[in-house]
């Protein structure tokens, strides 16, 4: 028999697991929010949160055993890999039900200047044949894929203040989403910037420098997110993550 109120462990930090948890705030299950703590204030979801690692898959196994987790959505980041496959894996030990939670990513148009790659050292080794000043918005923990490269200026966006390694000629710009297009506009223009890097995260919050970007006939580097692990079914919305939990009984709509 199933006990009279579920557990919910939401693998969070992104828009839509914020979104996931507000909107379980008055359903049946209790909702415990995971946050990975990489970031020094990061923006907080209604209900219970725990912030830090769990010791790998198998300190995460041991955490849903030791809570009774009946469920987890992993809502992380789209390049958190390692996180999901702990979450896999950790599931798969356990029996838990798992559900990956990810935001389409985004979608070429006519006038695009795209060049996708599949790593940030990937991304690195195309820059130097497409610009000289780059706006780099892969995230601190990404720069130091860029540090070797020499005669080239970046523009470095990101929440918290990146570490070493650095390039030697950068600029850090410590800014939060979402952002405007004119916004974006005006920054690429002051900053004479002619080549942008950044990852497929999708969702709406920083896409306008794509649109930027296109206008301004700039070619963009988009590193393509890792694959879900396999076997994990996907929703990508919060409704389908809600029906998700309602057919396992776990909620009510």
């Amino acid at each position: 028999m199933r006990r009279v109120r579920a557990h919910l462990l939401v693998l969070g930090g992104t828009t839509e697991a914020r979104a996931l948890a507000t909107a379980l705030a008055d359903a049946p299950p209790r909702v415990t929010s995971s946050l990975a703590g990489r970031v020094a204030e990061p923006r907080l979801p209604v209900g219970d949160v725990r912030i830090g690692g769990f010791g790998g898959p198998d300190g995460l196994a041991a955490w849903l055993r030791a809570e009774r987790v009946d469920a987890v959505v992993d809502a992380t980041h789209p390049f958190a890999a390692v996180m999901s496959r702990n979450a896999a894996l950790a599931a798969a030990a356990t029996g838990v039900p798992l559900l990956a939670l990810r935001r389409p990513g985004w979608t070429r148009v006519d006038g695009d200047r795209w060049h996708p790659v599949e790593s940030l050292e990937a991304a690195a080794a195309v820059l130097p044949g497409l610009g000289r000043r780059v706006f780099l918005t892969t995230g601190r923990q990404g720069i130091g894929a860029f540090a070797h490269l020499d005669g080239l200026h970046f523009l470095a966006r990101s929440v918290d203040p990146p570490e070493p390694p650095m390039p030697a000629a950068l600029d850090v710009l410590l800014d939060r989403g979402p952002f405007t297009l004119d916004g974006e506009r005006a920054l690429l223009r002051e900053h004479r910037i002619d080549v942008v890097v950044t990852k497929d995260s999708g969702g709406a919050a920083t896409a306008p420098k794509l649109t930027a970007a296109r206008e301004l006939g700039l070619p963009v580097v988009v590193v393509e997110r890792p694959a879900v692990p396999k076997g994990v079914p996907v929703a990508e919305s919060v409704p389908a993550a809600l029906d998700w939990l309602a057919a396992r009984g776990l909620t009510l709509r």
